[in-house]
């Protein structure tokens, strides 16, 4: 039952909801202030019917005050998000609590609200929020840590928590958009040229890399068992990623349209097979200090390479060569721009690329086909433009 107290021109509607773990008793509370046009009787029937929606409320966990943000986000890493996201996922996201924890983390999860989040969001779009490089971060890291607060909300919600998430009126601030860094044809022409004097492990490796599109963590899981020579294909089955906590582990794809097969040119299969026979030579050489992974990307001993190793490698390339520096990842948009200046359709670049649905490539690489399309228009126009000297024949 609610108990009443008036306090002055207000109400104070207090509710028992039991007792916590440590034996004391649970009250949540609420104010309500009559509209001063109201008569004393009217004030009588609304104090009860909010008195009993208050106690119903309180019944079905909505309002569980005591739980602050900081209390309950923890609680959600550990009975959802350690056992439901990918571990890299995972501690990505342990890494964003630094920044929404002295924020919000002190607040009651029901006082949060939307405004005190779009204020929070705002910030991150300012100089000075990347403490490294004294700029705004990226807007994609501001959505990361959006979805973080959301998560944990959606969560509360279920779990009876909160009514409703205050993240769904929330809104990222447009940021600047930034092309995709992507090489040049002449750049790639000079960098495939440069990487024949290279060892025929890296030569293998960016060789797959600019004809496939295959992310970091797909190249490292590739295995020899993946790759069939006599029809010239390459599977992709798992991925081999890093986190501070595990170290180098195996996992699953990002989706389940990540797992994909395509087909490569002859001379990358036999630059595979010479660096499979190199590969072979070197275990044998080595005996039992070899580690048999059946990876194709190795450590000297056999054991998967780290993640970062084909990164750096990269990087020091670069800079030996007066190349510019994109990252690995560039290479990935570099294969989908080929693909879509040669004219493949959407849903073909797709199923390449492994994203979990066509609506994520388009999102992505928008502009790439925007880009196309346009080209498209171009090619009509200049096929029919006549010029003002000659006139079209009349058949």
């Amino acid at each position: 039952m609610a108990t009443i107290q008036k306090r002055k021109s207000s109400y104070l509607i207090r509710v028992s909801c039991g007792y916590d773990t440590k034996g004391k008793q649970i009250i949540q509370s609420m104010t309500w202030k009559p509209d001063e046009s109201m008569t004393p009787k009217q004030i009588e029937k609304e104090l009860k019917r909010q008195s009993v929606l208050f106690e119903e409320a309180c019944m079905k966990g909505f309002q569980s005050k005591a739980v602050k943000f900081e209390t309950f986000c923890e609680e959600w890493f550990e009975d959802y998000a350690k056992t439901n996201l990918r571990n890299t996922t995972y501690e990505r996201l342990l890494q964003l609590r630094g920044r929404i924890y002295p924020v919000i983390g002190h607040i009651r999860m029901d006082k949060i609200t939307p405004r005190q989040i779009q204020t929070f969001v705002n910030s991150l779009s300012k100089e000075g929020a990347n403490e490294r490089t004294g700029k705004p971060l990226a807007p994609k890291t501001i959505r990361h840590n959006l979805s973080l607060i959301s998560d944990v909300f959606s969560y509360a919600v279920k779990m009876g928590v909160v009514a409703e998430n205050p993240c769904s009126k929330v809104t990222i601030p447009k940021g600047e958009v930034k092309e995709k860094q992507i090489y040049t044809p002449a750049e790639v022409e000079k960098f495939l040229t440069l990487l024949n004097d290279e060892p025929l492990k890296y030569r293998t490796f960016f060789y797959l890399m600019i004809y496939s599109g295959f992310r970091r963590g797909e190249m490292l899981g590739l295995e020899w068992k993946d790759v069939d020579f006599d029809n010239n294909i390459i599977s992709v089955r798992r991925t081999s990623n890093y986190t501070a906590k595990k170290g180098v582990y195996t996992d699953t794809t990002k989706t389940k349209r990540s797992q994909r097969t395509l087909k490569f040119p002859q001379f990358i299969m036999d630059m595979l097979k010479e660096y499979k026979e190199e590969q072979d030579a070197e275990a044998l050489r080595l005996a039992d200090r070899w580690v048999e992974t059946d990876r194709l990307y190795v450590k000297w001993d056999g054991r998967p390479m780290q993640n970062g190793t084909p990164y750096f490698w990269l990087g020091e390339f670069c800079e030996k060569h007066d190349l510019p520096f994109y990252g690995l990842h560039s290479f990935r948009h570099l294969f989908c721009s080929l693909l879509v200046n040669q004219g493949v359709d959407i849903v073909t670049v797709s199923g390449a690329l492994g994203h979990s649905c066509v609506s994520t490539t388009s999102n992505v690489y928008c502009h790439m086909f925007q880009e196309a399309q346009a080209k498209v228009s171009d090619a009509v126009a200049n096929a029919l433009d006549f010029s003002k000297n000659k006139e079209p024949k009349v058949c």
